[in-house]
């Protein structure tokens, strides 16, 4: 029995945030490998080795026909083994209830991903499961860096976790998440770019990344080998069913450009048409982000994932998508009047996004700011993101540092808004609205400003990171988003963030 986090949360007091009596880092700091490096999103060096996010997008995609030979291997399995054929593994699908953890692109490896982990164990009692919903490993999903960013940090947690790979994962061609999220490993990823020049030197370019020796995997996987942490059967392939409780939780692969194979997509329709069952759809490229639909493309075909999602036949309640490293709820009211709960969970340990970049929310199917939510707030996310500016351009000095006061004040004046936590706007400053509006212009997305997040990654309390955890009973589903400042007094007791309860 999970009982209710006890700290307030962002949304009542400065404190709830991490800003005010955090303690210091919490006890997660001492697990942190001593080698482990921050990630530098913008060194040569890692946009060198995430090449092939740039070959795919621009030169020639090879993810739909590698992503065919993978899941041909992965479908010889299954029928070796009596397995489903599509994919279903049914875990306690025979009883009244289940429970999840969720967490979104988790794998950078450093603090930022480490402070997440005693949060999310303190709410693991009674899940059956976990899920890596997006970019299981940074920067490019290789084989070996599973030990540091995958098996070690979560190797106190003691359930199966499941994944769907996001585009950091495809990097290396998949091989390192089927070799240890499916157990199916191919002597070399199997890369099959287009035909012509484009194929030719796509397949010149591609990094392919090196295999540690058979020694070397064993050792890590040990990190996660008890009993209760083995999935079994292994996770079937990079797309997957589970039948859990009163739930159908329906993992797709998203690839790296944000769309899926017509294969894949005849598959999702079969699952998703085929069981009477409410439905969650998990995937790598969220449906609405940042105040948009992002209805996720079908190759060859003219519809969409979202018109899958949308089908009152499939019987879907919600769809969370990772790739964006914040938290984000939008609750979409159709045309028949249905409401669809589109999620965005991305904040479990990677850099974090900037939500103060996110638009006033007005006219969006229905959808208006009163009914959006996000985590970090936007005021809060102005006020951390004016402190790395300050660090790096200002030296420090207070120039454009703003208080989480004047950051919410700035924002509810720019878009109309009163800020969350309540209480008067604060009077600014001349030199806290310059700050202001250089931090912040509209849009607050141009220039250098999109480059932010990626530019201003931090490991030092208060982090902003986030994880979901879903509880499902007959008639109703609860998701719960819990806050993770990375600070002493909340490491084990995380606030919680948003809840909102789903008819079934």
């Amino acid at each position: 029995m999970v009982v209710d986090a006890g700290q307030p949360s962002s949304r009542d007091t400065p404190a709830g945030a991490g800003w005010q009596d955090c303690g210091g880092p919490g006890g997660w700091k001492a697990d942190v490998p001593a080698d482990a490096k921050p990630l530098s999103w913008m060194r040569p060096k890692t946009l060198w080795i995430s090449r092939n996010d740039v070959l795919a997008k621009h030169l020639s995609d090879p993810v739909d026909r590698s992503r065919a030979a993978w899941v041909r291997l992965a479908r010889e399995r299954a029928a070796a083994q009596g397995h489903d054929a599509d994919f279903v593994v049914r875990r306690g699908a025979a009883v009244a209830t289940t429970s999840f953890l969720l967490l979104g692109d988790p794998g950078e490896g450093d603090d930022s991903q480490y402070a997440v982990v005693p949060a999310l164990l303190s709410q693991a009692d009674g899940a059956d499961f976990t899920v890596v919903c997006s970019d299981v490993i940074y920067p490019t999903g290789e084989l070996g860096d599973y030990r540091s960013k995958f098996f070690r940090p979560f190797r106190r947690l003691d359930m199966p976790i499941l994944a769907i790979p996001g585009n950091h994962d495809w990097y290396d061609g998949l091989h390192g998440f089927m070799s240890h999220l499916c157990g199916i490993d191919a002597p070399e990823a199997p890369l099959q770019p287009g035909p012509g020049w484009r194929g030719a030197l796509t397949r010149l370019l591609w990094r392919r990344s090196a295999r540690p020796d058979e020694t070397d995997i064993a050792d890590m996987r040990r990190d996660r080998g008890g009993d209760r942490q083995r999935c079994d059967p292994p996770q079937p392939g990079p797309y997957w069913v589970v039948d859990a409780g009163p739930l159908r939780i329906v993992g797709i692969d998203t690839g790296i450009t944000g769309s899926i194979d017509a294969d894949q997509a005849a598959w999702l329709r079969r699952v998703s048409f085929g069981s009477d069952r409410p439905k969650v759809l998990l995937t790598g490229k969220p449906l609405y982000v940042n105040g948009h639909r992002n209805p996720g493309g079908i190759h060859g075909e003219p519809g969409t994932v979202d018109d899958i999602v949308r089908d009152p036949v499939a019987g879907y309640v919600m769809a969370i998508g990772g790739d964006t490293h914040n938290y984000q709820r939008y609750p979409v009211t159709l045309p028949d009047g249905r409401v669809l709960q589109y999620v965005v969970s991305g904040g479990g340990g990677a850099y974090t996004h900037a939500t103060h970049q996110i638009p006033r929310i007005e006219g969006l199917e229905g959808t208006t700011e009163a009914d959006f939510r996000c985590y970090p707030l936007r005021g809060d996310s102005l006020a951390r993101f004016s402190q790395l500016y300050d660090r790096k351009l200002a030296g420090g000095k207070g120039w454009l540092a703003l208080s989480p006061e004047e950051a919410g004040s700035y924002l509810g004046e720019l878009l109309g808004m009163t800020p969350t936590r309540g209480g008067p706007r604060q009077p600014l400053s001349p030199r806290a609205r310059r700050a202001a509006r250089f931090l912040a212009p509209l849009p607050a997305a141009r220039g250098f400003h999109r480059l932010a997040s990626e530019y201003f990654d931090w490991n030092d309390p208060p982090f902003f990171k986030q994880f979901l955890r879903l509880d499902a009973e007959p008639g109703r589903l609860r998701l719960r988003c819990f806050g993770v400042s990375g600070c002493a007094r909340a490491s084990a007791d995380p606030p919680v963030e948003d809840e909102v309860i789903v008819p079934l």
